[in-house]
């Protein structure tokens, strides 16, 4: 299958560099990036650089991993396209709800990959069945929020923030709207199981902790469970924890391994 990547950043280029180094049934065909001479240092000369909307032109597969600001232009084209098109900024996908109508007509797949939470097959299993309520409480270093709209609207500084500050309390559509590059977990966590209304997200910004921290807990009629991980946050954007990338790549392994264990 050929690869395209939208987005060189603390997810792209390790899955880019993995992708060039090998993986049996993959090959990383182009990149779309604003840099290209660093893009060309990290990948080789010979690599095709195109914009965003270029990538379906020739790629069996679409991976988005640009500034939500830039979404759309990655994702229509190869949702027009057909393609299977696997969205790091998940968030969108809630304010850009037409693109899974619009990927029905034209026989595209929208996968995004689980990213920085576990278990989002235990959630879909329970979601087969009847989910009663969803929450979902994540923490992170105050440096991992700063900038974040809903922040900046509502006038909120986490600077010198000496303890544990809840920031924003409600559900999962609104928290992607107010936090477009931080909860992309609560969305992928809302997709897979009822919804991003009646999913609850608390969000604390947490001098204390130097991890990103999710908790979840799901009250279903198959079962009970709560969740936590603890994500180290990537070196280039703290936005972001390290097992994005590796979950990345783990979801375009599964395109084309012999054997794919969950569902």
């Amino acid at each position: 299958m050929r690869v395209g990547i939208a987005g060189l950043g603390s997810v792209g280029l390790p899955v880019a560099r993995r992708l060039a180094d090998g993986i049996p049934g993959l090959t990383l065909v182009g990149v779309s990036v604003r840099d290209t001479q660093k893009a060309r240092r990290a990948l080789g000369e010979a690599i095709t650089i195109v914009e965003p909307g270029g990538l379906a032109e020739f790629c069996d597969v679409v991976v988005e991993g640009l500034p939500p600001a830039l979404f759309l232009e990655v994702a229509r084209p190869a949702v027009e396209a057909g393609r299977i098109f696997m969205p790091l900024s998940v968030g969108q996908l809630l304010i850009h709800d037409d693109l899974v109508a619009r990927a029905r007509v034209t026989g595209a797949r929208i996968l995004p990959p689980t990213g920085a939470l576990l278990a989002l097959d235990a959630v879909r299993a329970a979601a087969e069945g009847e989910i009663r309520s969803v929450t979902m409480v994540t923490r992170k270093p105050p440096g991992g929020l700063e900038g974040a709209p809903y922040l900046v609207a509502n006038g909120i500084s986490l600077k010198g923030l000496q303890e544990p500050l809840k920031v924003f309390d409600g559900s999962a559509r609104d928290g992607a709207r107010g936090f477009p590059a931080n909860v992309n977990v609560a969305a992928a966590l809302s997709l897979a199981g009822i919804g991003p209304d009646r999913t609850r997200l608390q969000i604390w910004a947490d001098p204390g902790v130097d991890r990103n921290i999710h908790r979840i807990e799901v009250e279903a009629d198959s079962a009970r469970f709560s969740m936590q991980i603890e994500n180290v946050p990537s070196l280039e954007n703290p936005r972001t924890g390290r097992i994005t990338a590796l979950s990345t790549i783990a979801a375009l392994r599964g395109l084309v391994s012999e054997l794919r264990v969950g569902s």
